[in-house]
């Protein structure tokens, strides 16, 4: 069961580059009884794809969680105060 709930939604754009993407995480429960961390990313306002990763323990998808959101606030992502579901 999750401690606490996990969710992030950022964004990244560049008019003179024509970029606007986003990237969002969410960390949630299986029915099985494991953890899920479901990403989420594409052109803001279009569907984009989404991946998800599944372990058995919650430890394990929160260092990739904390992880990912290190190489994309490197890159120039920026916290928005929306977060968009995934689903």
């Amino acid at each position: 069961m999750l401690t606490q709930p996990y969710r992030h939604y950022v964004e990244r754009t560049d008019a003179t580059k024509n970029m606007a993407r986003y990237y969002a995480m969410e960390i949630a429960p299986t029915l099985f009884g494991s953890t899920c961390l479901i990403r989420s990313w594409g052109r803001i306002g279009c569907r984009g794809q989404s991946m998800e990763h599944k372990f058995e323990r919650e430890r394990e998808a929160v260092d990739l969680f904390l992880t990912l959101l290190r190489q994309k606030r490197a890159k120039g992502y920026r916290h928005r105060a929306a977060f968009r579901a995934l689903r």
